[in-house]
């Protein structure tokens, strides 16, 4: 495994985000002895959840044979959109800072945030790989195109889950229940405000964070090489 990781050029990126992943148990294990509680220890399932989209796409780099066939990219992309918004969802986890009591809102506070940047970086990273995968078949500027359409759709979903409770596996086991809410909130659009202000500003804040990502990422590109 660590040979095809280096050769796909996944090895470093891997060890760091597996470093986020055992720093993000540990404060939450901590939180666990300290204060006798299970409080916030889902956290670990929701980041488990996140790394979901990523590890899709790095197994098309891994196997980059998948990225030749019509089939395997439709198929990564629908199996990708039902589990991305679970990278971005840990930010909502904020809500319950008050809820759990037990340790100093300060401690859930970094701790939450940590898990929320990791989920957050899962999910950027999958991005930037499915953009690298369409840009082999698609002009650029429609590839940027879909980059924030998709994070407007991964914002839709966080309303999905928070709010309505449904999961990514619910798609395939209460398929018909899932689709009869969604498509309640597009037929009768003003009946449902929260839906869209959430996705409206969710997905505006998620496409800030990303872009300002990318236009970091161009900076360094433009450095002089030592």
């Amino acid at each position: 495994m660590i040979k095809q990781l280096r050769e796909a050029d996944r090895l470093d990126e891997t060890a760091f985000m597996a470093l986020l992943f055992i720093f993000c148990f540990g404060t939450s294990l901590f939180r666990r002895l300290c204060s006798g509680t299970w409080g916030f220890f889902g956290l670990n399932w929701n980041l488990f959840l996140a790394f979901v989209p990523w590890a899709l796409t790095s197994i098309t780099f891994i196997k980059p044979r998948l990225q030749n066939s019509i089939i395997s990219i439709t198929a990564l992309l629908v199996f990708w959109l039902l589990f991305f918004p679970n990278a971005p969802y840990i930010i909502t986890d904020l809500f319950h800072l008050r809820a759990v009591r037990k340790m100093p809102d300060w401690y859930d506070t970094l701790m939450i945030l940590s898990y929320a940047w990791t989920g957050l970086l899962f999910g950027f990273l999958s991005l930037w790989d499915i953009e690298r995968i369409l840009g082999n078949k698609l002009p650029q500027p429609l590839v940027t195109v879909f980059s924030g359409f998709f994070l407007f759709v991964g914002s839709f979903g966080i309303y999905i889950g928070r709010y309505l409770r449904w999961n990514s596996w619910d798609f395939f086991t209460r398929t018909s229940e899932v689709l009869t809410d969604i498509g309640d909130r597009f037929s009768n659009p003003f009946e449902h405000l929260t839906t869209w202000g959430v996705t409206l500003f969710m997905g505006t804040f998620l496409n800030v964070v990303y872009w300002s990502f990318r236009m970091i990422k161009r900076r360094l590109d433009r450095l002089p090489r030592s």
